[in-house]
């Protein structure tokens, strides 16, 4: 294969990640190795890849690649959740456009319409994370809404049902005016808006007085039925046993009292809307007070608004304000902030709303999946969400499983008469009819009697099972999959979702397998742009993943991702990164291109300096293995990266290769060369996670390979021992080697010219890299010294000397000039910098790093003021 000057990302992309998926790598089946398993946290079936996607499936693939690498016998499940809210949005708007309304069809046609929505979009989203490089088992690709995941979630709720878990309750719910559905209460976000507090006159019935209340929401009033004040209020004392009238609707409700309403809040009179408020609901079946409904599914006023009937809430509330004022019923307006819960899923204010819902009791199911994570059975990364979790769960309430929608799994609930407890619970028809006739005693009872509940369960209901349900581990419990692969080991997931998902999730796993689903949960940040706000389309800021890939790789992408994104911490995206993965992959290329260009003799012996060289990279690897494993162990992906990143980059492609480099025109040893392609070999291999696709390029183009000696399928190299002296001698050289070019580059030397290098070794340093020194400063002799030489130029490694001779070769007078000028601005810097640390205020309230910052600085311009009167000195 002959290899590109330049490298292409879309070819090479392509070619093996066909070749991956055609040798089966990303398979797995049951056998006697140890499993690591990860299941993808199912993204939306109507969903395109975003950025969040792209840092959250990059990080599940290079633990997966890791994996496989280190022996385990590797599985990443991947599938879509069919998404109730999202996918029944979009089918309804599709139907819109074409003329068509929901309502106007049957609900069969309207599946109809849904499934081939999701035949169309479904697959979009796993197709684009095949550019990314994920390697999925694409074999076991599911989807929730799949035949054995639907009976899944039939048999549970129909489990916990009779198991007492789960009933059916009229209670106060949020109500989502958009998607004409419930919610639960962790998908209602609360945002503080800025509004009004309207303070309103109700008049007393039979008398010219008036009585004032203040609202947020003027157009409730009509759904009033009460005024409450606090039996202990003296200045309400006259309107005890008396009625008020509400305003436009001149309704007389009754004023009540309750020690429910505090003196001190607003004007002391609370109105009473049973139907719009839960506290007011509470209020009003204490005190057996009517509940009027005024609005519609959509929000709209019913026929309770009277004249406003069929406007929207909102354009009502400006009218009836209006109208208000010109009654003169209202007292004053301020201005007011208060918290107003928004829909997680459309966006739209939420209301309040009273309804027949289905409920799963949480507080005794919760407490296993809390103490699992407070003992550590389950690893919460990072630690900080701990404490988060652990007051969602104490605090947990029952969750709304019900949805007003078609797309979904239809609650399996049957009834059967007109009274609300004559239904039944099973996971068929048929059953269900048997045990019709067996409550109701009416042995007549036909199927045809039978309607089921119309409400799907709320989406999260099926993905809480989704670790179990995509090894069947629901509907047979004992088989070898779900035996062999669960729990699964790490699940890497945004911490948005901890409680909608994770916290579900460990909760079915232990009431249906008595164990956690996973042992690890790694949280991501989210991912943000330059000035911290979040990606998002309506603000336009968020790059299209796919076109990022085009432009810079997948590997370029990857990198790019992982450079900035620590576990829960939020990632600054900036293109620019992805411009420098795109570079790192580049260099591993072009340092590949260097090595493939070498001309081998394999019979010339290596020289002391490449010897010495390939010596000190396996130390330096191997030191930097055991970081990588660290970081690997603690999550730490980006630290991991940046210290493969480093190791590459510096140590192989700056230094080794420079090191170990022929003469122009000459060939390399073949020992050299042998132990300079081990090398790669190793250091391609913990490079694979990160970037995939240019490591197995580069690695097959090494040498002819089977199907069974790909780098994908290869072995994690064994962190051997390292010698820490080994590393610091060549720390201490490279630092040498550092000051020699600075001098060549400053003083316009060639480097092509040898050049002398004298040394005073006051630190007693090693000699043992003196070849590398030697070769890499192109000197023509290194020698000892004990005294400064005169007319040479100097620099200082620590307290080392090192002398270069110019004589003749620059002007000394200018030199001297130039180097004095140098040391009288460092002096002067120097000054600024010991007065703002002798300055107490300073060095007491300003940040530690700031303080340390300038320490350094201090120190710095010591040493450099060291070094610049020596080289005065030499020269004088």
């Amino acid at each position: 294969m002959g290899l590109a000057a330049k490298y292409s990302a879309e070819s090479v992309e392509n070619k093996w990640y066909s070749y991956w998926m055609e040798h089966g790598y990303f398979h797995s089946e049951v056998d006697e190795r140890e499993p690591y398993t990860i299941v993808i946290p199912p993204p939306n079936v109507t969903g395109v890849l975003h950025m969040g996607h792209m840092l959250n499936n990059t990080l599940q693939d290079v633990l997966i690649r890791r994996a496989r690498l280190r022996g385990y016998n590797a599985l990443w499940v991947p599938g879509t959740d069919h998404a109730s809210i999202a996918t029944e949005a979009k089918v309804v708007d599709k139907l819109k456009k074409e003329g068509i309304e929901k309502h106007d069809i049957s609900r069969e046609e309207f599946i109809d319409h849904a499934w081939e929505w999701t035949h169309k979009h479904g697959g979009i989203i796993l197709e684009q994370l095949k550019k990314l490089g994920a390697s999925c088992d694409w074999d076991r690709t599911k989807f929730t809404m799949d035949d054995d995941l639907s009976e899944s979630v039939i048999k549970v709720f129909v489990d916990l049902y009779k198991k007492g878990k789960i009933y059916r309750g009229y209670r106060m719910v949020n109500w989502d005016p958009e998607a004409k559905t419930t919610l639960s209460d962790e998908e209602v976000f609360y945002e503080e808006k800025q509004g009004n507090l309207y303070h309103l006159k109700y008049q007393i019935e039979g008398s010219n007085d008036f009585l004032i209340i203040a609202t947020t929401r003027p157009e409730t009033i009509l759904g009033d039925t009460a005024i409450c004040i606090n039996p202990e209020d003296e200045r309400y004392t006259h309107l005890k046993g008396k009625k008020a009238i509400v305003p436009i609707c001149n309704r007389v409700i009754p004023i009540i009292e309750d020690d429910y309403v505090t003196m001190e809040f607003g004007t002391g009179c609370l109105k009473v809307t049973p139907a719009h408020d839960e506290n007011d609901k509470i209020l009003g079946d204490k005190h057996n007070l009517e509940v009027i409904d005024i609005f519609h599914d959509d929000a709209t006023l019913n026929s309770f608004g009277l004249h406003y009937e069929g406007m929207d809430r909102f354009e009502a509330r400006k009218e009836i304000v209006k109208e208000l004022k010109r009654m003169d019923v209202v007292d004053k307006i301020e201005q007011h902030t208060n918290k107003v819960g928004t829909s997680e899923r459309t966006g739209a204010v939420i209301e309040p709303k009273l309804s027949d819902q289905w409920f799963l009791k949480m507080k005794e199911l919760a407490q296993p999946a809390l103490d699992a994570v407070l003992q550590k059975d389950v690893n919460l990364v990072p630690e900080k969400f701990v404490n988060t979790y652990r007051h969602w769960m104490e605090n947990v309430r029952d969750w709304n499983i019900s949805r007003q929608l078609w797309w979904g799994h239809q609650i399996p609930a049957y009834y059967y008469g007109e009274g609300k407890d004559d239904f039944v619970v099973a996971e068929s028809k048929e059953e269900a009819l048997v045990l019709a006739r067996e409550k109701s005693g009416d042995s007549q009872l036909k199927a045809a009697d039978l309607t089921q509940d119309p409400d799907v369960l709320d989406t999260w209901f099926s993905s809480w099972l989704w670790p179990m349900s995509v090894f069947n581990g629901i509907l047979d419990p004992d088989n070898k999959e779900i035996k062999y692969y669960y729990p699964t080991n790490d699940l890497v997931t945004a911490p948005e979702i901890l409680f909608f998902w994770v916290a579900r999730m460990i909760i079915a796993g232990f009431e249906y397998r008595g164990e956690k689903p996973f042992e690890n949960v790694y949280l991501t940040g989210i991912v943000r742009d330059k000035q911290r706000r979040k990606m998002s389309k309506s603000l336009g800021n968020s790059p299209d993943p796919i076109a990022l890939m085009q432009e810079y790789g997948a590997d370029g992408v990857r990198v790019g991702m992982l450079l900035s994104s620590p576990a829960g911490n939020d990632l600054m995206f900036d293109v620019d990164l992805c411009k420098q993965g795109s570079g790192f992959v580049n260099k591993i290329w072009n340092a590949y291109r260097l090595i493939d260009g070498w001309e081998v003799a394999e019979d010339k012996q290596p020289s002391e300096a490449a010897t010495m060289a390939i010596n000190w990279y396996k130390h330096k690897f191997n030191k930097t293995l055991v970081e990588i494993e660290d970081h690997f162990g603690k999550y730490r992906i980006s630290d991991a990266l940046m210290a493969t990143y480093k190791l590459v980059w510096d140590d192989f492609c700056s230094w080794l290769l420079e090191m170990v480099k022929p003469a122009y025109g000459e060939p390399i040893d073949g020992t050299t060369y042998n132990g300079i392609i081990e090398i790669l070999e190793d250091n391609l291999k913990i490079l694979h996670p990160f970037v995939p696709f240019v490591s197995e390029e580069i690695w097959q183009h090494l040498k002819e390979r089977t199907s069974k000696e790909a780098l994908i399928i290869s072995q994690w190299p064994e962190a051997g021992d390292f010698d820490a002296k080994t590393i610091r001698d060549f720390e201490f050289a490279s630092e040498v080697i550092s000051g020699i070019r600075t001098i060549r580059k400053e003083k316009n030397i060639s480097f092509k010219e040898q050049i002398s290098l004298s040394v005073i070794n006051n630190e007693k340093s090693s000699e043992s890299f003196d070849p590398v020194i030697v070769k890499l400063g192109n000197l023509s002799q290194l020698n000892y010294v004990s005294q400064a030489m005169e007319g040479a130029l100097t620099f200082r490694v620590k307290s080392n000397e090192y002398f270069v001779p110019v004589a003749g070769a620059i002007n000394v007078e200018e030199e001297i000039a130039k180097i004095q000028e140098e040391l009288n601005y460092t002096e002067g810097f120097l000054k600024s910098v010991q007065k703002k640390l002798s300055n107490d205020r300073f060095v007491n309230n300003a940040p530690e790093q700031v303080v340390n910052m300038e320490r350094n600085k201090e120190a710095d311009a010591l040493a450099k003021i060291e070094t610049l009167k020596a080289s005065l000195a030499s020269l004088k």
